[in-house]
């Protein structure tokens, strides 16, 4: 449960770290936390490997929220609590298109590769559903002719951006980043037969002085009542 409203007047923020993929469902959740008499809690959400970067040069911090394998790794580490981990959301990539564009048929795993051959460029993602992706078109064995339309997306940088701005034609990203991106049309998710879905976890960092109060936020971002705005900001609970 979270503190009574005079020990979250009383205490300091909370100081956590996150990617971008995460950063309006963390927000809108921080928001809700507190209204329920939780401290408050400051996220910084950069790009993930940054991030990760920064718990690792010993950036004081209390708590890190990230792709699972990238909590794994601060862990195996010493940079973050071995045991403190908790999922607590699911994020799909999606396809998007420039607003008013025609939409590509991605329904299935056949229609998908036919739309990214036919693209002229295609814009993807440093995070994990970057590589994932990546990954996707080596085995289908298109990553060579595809190799020159590749664009990825500048650190901190959304995809649908590039999207919007024309600089590419089809774009990948996690839907919880795209929906919020003017000018672009969401395609959808990819197909179930090659659905790019990341875990998020989050972990205590180590030496952190609040560790028990960022637990008790990690917990919370893992409960029941944290599932409407996960669903808003087109997530899912794990």
């Amino acid at each position: 449960m979270p503190p009574t409203s005079a020990s979250a007047d009383s205490a300091a923020p909370l100081q956590g770290i996150s990617s971008m993929a995460t950063r309006q469902v963390l927000a809108e959740l921080a928001a809700l936390w507190q209204a329920r008499g939780g401290e408050p809690v400051h996220i910084t959400s950069v790009g993930g490997v940054d991030a990760a970067q920064r718990v690792q040069a010993g950036e004081a911090l209390d708590v890190v929220l990230l792709a699972s394998d990238a909590i794994d790794k601060l862990i195996a580490s010493g940079h973050a609590v071995a045991g403190t981990k908790v999922d607590w959301v699911l994020s799909s990539t999606a396809a998007a298109v420039a607003q008013g564009a025609p939409l590509p048929d991605i329904g299935s795993e056949e229609a998908l590769r036919a739309a990214v051959l036919a693209a002229p460029s295609i814009g993807y993602s440093t995070g994990p559903s970057g590589v994932a992706l990546l990954r996707l078109f080596e085995r289908w064995g298109i990553a060579e002719q595809l190799k020159d339309r590749l664009v990825q997306a500048r650190p901190g940088v959304p995809v649908g951006q590039l999207v919007a701005q024309g600089e590419v034609a089809l774009g990948f990203q996690q839907l919880s980043e795209l929906i919020h991106v003017s000018g672009i049309t969401v395609v959808g998710n990819l197909p179930k037969a090659v659905a790019i879905d990341t875990v998020f976890s989050g972990a205590v960092v180590a030496n952190s002085p609040r560790a028990e109060a960022a637990q008790r936020w990690l917990q919370f971002l893992a409960s029941a009542v944290t599932e409407p705005a996960k669903r808003r900001q087109g997530m899912q609970p794990v």
